[in-house]
């Protein structure tokens, strides 16, 4: 049974991190991931949650979830995760464990702490040495908050929203906050290689 770390307050974001079990990887094709955002999607309907950014990792997700009720992302989490082990279960021809039996949930504390929250688990495979730049990994939410994507599963949060007045000017300043993190590389790719 999957249980948190820390309890829910309605209306207060948490930072939701749900690993394999053992760091076994979870998700091995295109489908798998269009299934586990499925459920994601469907539960967080029904619980009464909104996901604010998502990452799917190899072996782990990142979530940032709002519920609007107590035990709704317990609730959402339990759900799609046991229907998603079942899933895959079935489509891998496996059995066992899939994920840890407790998933993290750190509380995130509004305004500029969301939006970093929101970059940190976006920036997620870049870290990961998976892709050079965030936008080049399609299981994000990277594409719908920085370049106006669409994606029915994201419920933008108001501290997002009070980015711009606009679609168009939020998702130039939050772009901006992505390129800090691209000119940090580079300017450390030039101090190790001795470049200009």
């Amino acid at each position: 049974m999957l249980r948190p770390l820390c309890p829910e307050i309605p209306g207060h974001p948490l930072h939701v991190i749900q690993r394999g079990h053992l760091q076994a990887a979870c998700f091995f094709h295109e489908e798998d991931c269009v299934a586990y955002l499925g459920w994601l999607g469907r539960y967080a309907a029904r619980f009464s949650c909104s996901v604010h950014a998502y990452v799917l990792m190899g072996n782990h997700v990142h979530l940032l979830v709002t519920s609007s009720r107590v035990g709704g992302v317990a609730s959402l989490m339990r759900s799609s995760c046991e229907h998603y082990a079942r899933y895959f279960d079935t489509t891998h021809h496996r059995d066992g464990a899939l994920w840890e039996d407790r998933y993290q949930a750190l509380p995130v504390h509004v305004g500029r702490y969301l939006v970093s929250c929101m970059r940190y688990i976006e920036l997620n495979p870049v870290r990961a040495r998976v892709v050079a730049r965030p936008g080049h990994y399609r299981w994000s939410s990277f594409r719908a908050n920085a370049l106006g994507q669409n994606d029915p599963l994201l419920t933008p949060h108001a501290f997002y929203c009070a980015l711009g007045r606009s679609a168009e000017s939020r998702q130039a300043a939050y772009r901006a906050l992505f390129q800090d993190q691209a000119s940090a590389r580079r300017t450390k790719a030039r101090v190790q290689t001795g470049g200009p």
